[in-house]
């Protein structure tokens, strides 16, 4: 089994304006949105807009044997990881999430 990107991290200057912009002349649906980050969903994968200051550019890809990692707001859990090429990588799992879910 491939593993699965579950989203794209891209810079921007202001929230606000890039989901607009995204929402204006794409087809997605916005998760969520505050003053650091927004998260918008596509059909395949979700994109994440972020200010360059708080949060890097990456990608990241679904982990659901990690180890330990920062725990998120939304309950996720999370570690940064670089390929040695420049780029960084969010090993990222929702088992926690899932798991409570089940109970």
């Amino acid at each position: 089994m491939l593993d699965t990107i579950d989203h794209v991290a891209v810079p921007v200057l202001n929230i606000r304006k890039g989901v607009s912009y995204y929402v204006k002349n794409f087809k997605c649906k916005l998760l969520h949105e505050d003053a650091s980050w927004a998260l918008l969903e596509f059909e395949n994968t979700k994109l994440a807009l972020v200010l360059p200051f708080e949060h890097p550019q990456h990608f990241a890809v679904i982990d659901n044997d990690l180890e330990g990692g920062e725990t998120h707001r939304d309950g996720s859990r999370s570690t940064y990881v670089h390929d040695h090429q420049g780029n960084m990588i969010e090993r990222i799992t929702y088992k926690d999430i899932n798991e409570s879910k089940d109970k």
